[in-house]
Order: C-alpha cells, then structure tokens, then sequence
C-alpha cells in the first residue's frame, strides 16, 4: 500500500536501517543525562540549523508534539493575551486550546482569502497563524507572513505552526519567533515527537513572565536544551532517526523546490484530467504540501483507491463526509505519484 495520508504519512525507506543501526547503538539504553545522549542531541541541534536554514540566533528543542507546543506557548509567552487568525480545524483546535490556559482570541477567515483580507488586529502579546492548514489545504505564504509581520506591535511575538510545512517547504525563519512541527509529516519519520524553534526575543520574553510552574515551562526547557539535556525523558529513538535522517537528506531549499514543482504538476493534472473538484479554487492560498478535494463520492473513491493499493487521507472536521486529502511529502516518491496519476486517469475515463 501507498499512503498520500497527510499525517502520520509515508516515512523515508532509510528509516528501516535506522532503526537497525538505534538498536545497534545501545543509545536506546543509555540516560538522558549521559555524554552519549548528549553528543547525540548536540549534533541533531547542529544538522536541524545546518539542513533546514535555521539561523545559528534561534534556538530548537523536542516536544512531544505539536500540541504540546501550543501549551508551552500559551503558559511560558502569553502575558495576557494570544491572538489567533484561523480558517480551519488545526488552528481552530488551537485558539480553543490556549483558551483553556490564558485569555485567547480569535479572527475567522474565508477558505478562499488571503489572511491579509483580516482588517483588524486586536492586542496580543502573542499572534499565532498556521502557516499550513491541514485541514483543508490551505497555506500562508512566507511573502504574506512578511506582511502581516510588518502590521504587528513591535513588541509582540509572532508564533507559527507549521506542522505540515517544516522540512517540506523553504521557510524563512526571521518572519516569526516561534515556528514548531511534528515528526510524521513533512519529516518523514514515526510520529511522537515535536520540533520547536524560537527566536532569544521570545526566550527573553519568556524571561519576563517567569513562570516555572509546569514541567515543560520554556524556561526549564531551555535551561536543558542549552546542556544539551532534556527536562524529563526524551524519544531519544526519535531524536536518533531524526539525526539519522538528516545527514542523508538534501538541503531544504532543494527539497522545497522539488515540492513546489511537484505541486504545480499535481494540481494541474487533476484540473485538466479529472472531474475532481478542488476544495480550494483560489490558487494563490493553496497548500504545496496537502491537497484537498471536495466531491459527493469520497466514499467511493478512497474505496477504488484501497483497492488499487493506495491510501488517500481523508476529509477532516466539518469537511469529512464531502472532502479528502493528498499529502505532496517528500519521502512520498515521485513513483508513487506516478501510480496515483495512473490510477485517477483509470476512474476518471
């Protein structure tokens, strides 16, 4: 079977030997506070910032996820208040989670509009966008994000989830002070594990609030990611085939471009050879990395897929019953699109 799931999705066949070569290690068994552990966390820090164009000024450190991301944001950086500008499910999920934590609000925007169609900017200390919803395959451009940096106060922070963007497309760092993600997308590896990347401005902010109540507190986290330790123990499997990984993967600028293209080719296939409806007319804010399609036989069609040895994801939130998705990640192969081609060229004639 051939998974285009959009997460947990296809992890790159070298994770098979990486796996082998953990076992191999006895790093499985060591302590997170041994030398071994930590040589292997230094070193995994060094090829995110080496492989991904993380500049050498922000800092990274491992989640559990994503979602523990939002948590650590709302308790160790909002002061007062998060702002949340969202068109879908995941940054929905978002919004109401950091509500439960500290005062959050929220602006809605239409599935077809640009997120700079938002008029008015509430305060925040905290503003927070996802940079590629999930949900229904929608996208914020880096070109937009600068924008939008640009209409925020000076002294707030601007947070990003880009679950299923990081390591997919070429982002630029500078736009925003915390960008996170999870492993089982764009990564190409097992989920269980999150990757959060942050400027000093919003660690300083985190200075300023002072909270260190909880375990997972940015502070204490980065007190032992600077040690290159961790505050409790870590998915060191997971930090290993990450580390592994990285030293066989292209830089992401190149693999940023081979998506784009992949894209475009994509998306016009199923307009030109397909009576497929696209969820998302506008082109300007669809995803490069999840598309989405609207159709009455989703049923159907993930059926004849099945069948056919391919796993189509399917539709999310209010938009499952009329909706699936395709994941463009780059462990999925260009071989396996071809097949995808093939197979909608059959239902479709």
């Amino acid at each position: 079977m051939i998974s285009f799931y959009p997460g947990p999705s296809k992890i790159y066949a070298s994770v098979e030997d990486s796996l082998q070569k953990a076992f191999q290690s006895g790093i499985l068994e060591m302590n997170h506070r041994s030398e071994p552990f930590m040589v292997l966390l230094e070193e995994t820090i060094g090829l995110l910032h080496q492989k991904l164009n993380i500049p050498l000024n922000y800092h990274i450190c491992f989640t559990s996820s994503a979602t523990e991301c939002w948590e650590i944001i709302a308790q160790s950086l909002v002061k007062e208040a998060s702002h949340h500008f969202f068109n879908g499910a995941f940054g929905q999920k978002w919004f109401q989670y950091s509500a439960l934590i500290k005062k959050a609000t929220a602006s809605e925007f239409d599935l077809e509009k640009n997120v700079l169609s938002v008029n008015e900017i509430p305060k925040a200390n905290v503003y927070c966008f996802t940079q590629n919803e999930t949900s229904n395959g929608t996208q914020v451009s880096m070109q937009d994000l600068w924008q939008i940096k640009g209409q925020l106060p000076a002294n707030s922070l601007l947070a990003i989830d880009a679950t299923s963007s990081m390591a997919g497309i070429d982002i630029e760092w500078h736009l925003a002070d915390i960008w996170f993600a999870s492993v089982q997308k764009c990564f190409g590896l097992p989920a269980g594990m999150g990757i959060m990347v942050y400027s000093e401005k919003a660690y300083q902010q985190a200075k300023i609030i002072d909270d260190k109540r909880f375990y997972n507190s940015l502070l204490f986290v980065h007190d032992n990611f600077k040690k290159f330790q961790t505050p409790y123990t870590p998915n060191v499997l997971g930090i290993f085939l990450l580390n592994d990984l990285l030293k066989k993967l292209e830089n992401s600028s190149q693999i940023s471009e081979k998506i784009q293209k992949r894209a475009e080719k994509l998306y016009a296939f199923f307009e030109a050879e397909t009576p497929l409806n696209l969820l998302i007319k506008n082109k300007a804010v669809r995803s490069e990395t999840v598309l989405a399609f609207q159709s009455e036989n989703v049923t159907a069609i993930k059926k004849k897929a099945k069948d056919a040895g391919i796993i189509l994801g399917n539709g999310y939130g209010d938009l499952k019953d009329i909706s699936f998705r395709i994941a463009n990640f780059p462990a999925i192969l260009d071989e396996d699109f071809e097949q995808l081609i093939q197979f909608f060229v059959k239902v479709s004639s």
